[in-house]
């Protein structure tokens, strides 16, 4: 398992994190490096999903390639709700919202400083 402070592993699982809730038709997936911002985590994975069971499944997903690279979720949230699933994964927190959850908690104004990550594959 990563341990606090390997950001680069944190960074690539933050990557592929992203890469696979868009690759499962999440929209507005973002990654916010929040390196000397914040003092609980790294980054910020941040999504839209499109019904409770797709963020459930890209969630799932998520946590299967975390545990498959030694990088198990610490905890998990709302994996029984239709608005926000969270999973923590120490350096790196995933938030899978629907679209009014999203606008309501706003985690990108939130954390407006920080910066943005290019996760997406080359073409």
């Amino acid at each position: 398992m990563a341990k606090k402070g390997d950001n680069n592993a944190a960074r690539m699982l933050a990557i592929e994190a992203a890469r696979l809730a868009s690759d499962s038709h999440c929209e507005d997936v973002v990654i916010l490096d929040l390196r000397g911002i914040s003092p609980v985590t790294d980054y910020f994975v941040v999504a839209t999903g499109t019904s409770s069971r797709q963020m459930r499944s890209v969630a799932d997903d998520i946590a299967l390639f975390g545990k498959s690279i030694g990088q198990p979720v610490w905890q998990k949230a709302g994996m029984d709700s239709s608005q926000w699933v969270l999973l923590d994964f120490v350096d790196l927190v995933v938030h899978l919202f629907d679209t009014q959850a999203r606008g309501y908690y706003d985690l990108e104004l939130m954390w407006g400083e920080a910066p943005h990550v290019e996760w997406a594959r080359e073409s």
